[in-house]
């Protein structure tokens, strides 16, 4: 197999893949939008709660593509350094702490669209799986994982559908595993692996954490009905 045909055909492809691992107690935190319509299709195969993962940049201000830090977003929101960058910059923490308001409001902001408020789920103890539509230098997805750490999960898994295999490798010491379908030779961005990669709307991921909400609710009220008749 070479490439997927869309989001939907390559969260199946990770799906099956991550149903083999049997991992235990298990939440998909993806990154959202594109991340979103990959954590429905393993959330949906390894019957797991669904939550995201918002990271901001920040950079540096006379370069604001250079990033000195990222805020990702939680109940405890964590602020993740590019020491070297921060440091070459003359940025203090109190600087970066000031960066990082802004950044933080838009995370608060839009997890309140997609979530409508809803709390975060708790990691702690379990197996979180952190996704995404695929991986290019892996610095969005390094400062998500460094966050996550720091919320206690037993495990921590990175899933995605294809990356490049350099990029793979220097994020091996950030978790505990790594499940990624196709590494190529090749790898121009993260689109070219897919024939459809249209941007993902902010209904559709509203209409998908829905989605997994209401699963989610079904299955903890089935289960408590199998208690009650036990």
């Amino acid at each position: 197999m070479s490439g997927f045909l869309n989001r939907g055909e390559a969260g199946r492809a990770l799906a099956d893949a991550l149903v083999a691992k049997n991992y235990r107690d298990t939440v998909v935190l993806a990154l959202p939008r594109g991340g979103v319509p990959i954590g429905i299709e393993v959330a949906r195969a390894l019957k797991a709660p669904l939550d995201l993962v918002m990271v901001r940049k920040i950079g540096v201000p006379s370069q604001p593509e250079l990033a000195a830090a990222a805020i990702v977003n939680g109940d405890d929101p964590q602020l993740v350094v590019n020491e070297s960058i921060a440091a070459q910059a003359g940025l203090s923490k109190d600087d970066l702490d000031h960066l990082a308001k802004t950044q933080l409001a838009e995370i608060t902001r839009r997890r309140g669209i997609y979530l409508k408020g809803r709390k975060q789920i708790s990691v702690e103890g379990r197996t979180a799986i952190v996704v995404d539509d695929g991986i290019a230098t892996g610095a969005t997805v390094r400062a998500s994982l460094k966050a996550v750490r720091r919320w206690n999960p037993e495990r921590l898994v990175l899933a995605v559908p294809v990356a490049p295999a350099d990029t793979i490798a220097s994020l091996r010491a950030e978790v505990d595993d790594i499940v990624c379908i196709e590494t190529p030779e090749i790898f121009y961005a993260i689109g070219a692996h897919y024939v459809n990669f249209l941007q993902v709307p902010d209904d559709e991921v509203v209409r998908l954490l829905d989605e997994a909400e209401r699963r989610c609710c079904q299955t903890n009220s089935n289960q408590s009905l199998q208690g009650r008749f036990r």
